[in-house]
């Protein structure tokens, strides 16, 4: 199967949120080794994030669910799915953690697929010199970066997406603006509340594979 086809199969399947079709696996070179030291999960016995992010109530599309997923997609990998909003974490046994994200504006939408290649808690922040050029008003006072902490627009984790040795600038990473999750929000990365992107976190090990559709 076509990388291209594979894409736009499981993008297919995700999309449909938490009643999806089972059918025929997805197969392929895009298929992930799991780590040595990666976990084993039990999907009957995992403890989600709650309901709320802080005092924010989640709406109920994007609270963190367990969902069943097309089988045959790559366990312990991450696909993120724009039209409905949606982040879905593979688990044995064709089921997913769903969370949900904001996702880049339109015209700044990133798509394909990385490996995480760095993880960090309560990340620095410096936005990137196209925003600084596109919004400098908004951007040019952080050109020297912005520590980590409760008011760094990366929240308190982030996901660094890599492509072989190089760093995209795409993370996933949490939000002071939990309101904008379900969004087209972003400058190119993908949001989520601080509850759930620390559950990922603590679940996503170093060269995780991860597609955006």
């Amino acid at each position: 199967m076509k990388r291209r086809d594979f894409l736009t199969t499981a993008a297919a399947v995700l999309a449909a949120g938490p009643v999806v079709a089972q059918g025929a696996a997805v197969s392929g070179p895009l298929q992930l080794d799991v780590a040595p030291d990666m976990p084993s999960i039990d999907p009957d016995n995992i403890v989600l994030p709650p309901d709320f992010d802080g005092d924010f109530l989640i709406p109920e599309r994007y609270r963190a669910r367990i969902v069943p997923v097309q089988p045959g997609l790559p366990v312990y990998s991450i696909h993120i799915v724009p039209q409905s909003y949606n982040l879905y974490f593979i688990l044995p046994g064709a089921r997913a953690i769903r969370y949900g994200v904001a996702i880049g504006k339109e015209g700044l939408y990133w798509r394909g697929q990385a490996t995480i290649g760095r993880k960090v808690e309560w990340p620095s922040w410096r936005p990137t010199d196209e925003m600084i050029a596109r919004n400098p008003d908004a951007y040019a006072k952080y050109a020297d970066g912005m520590p980590g902490g409760p008011e760094n627009p990366l929240g308190a984790r982030a996901l660094y997406f890599f492509q072989g040795d190089v760093d995209t600038s795409i993370r996933v990473h949490g939000t002071i603006l939990p309101a904008s999750i379900g969004s087209s929000a972003s400058n190119g990365c993908f949001r989520m509340y601080n509850s759930h992107v620390i559950d990922l976190y603590n679940r996503v090990p170093l060269g995780t594979a991860a597609f955006a559709y």
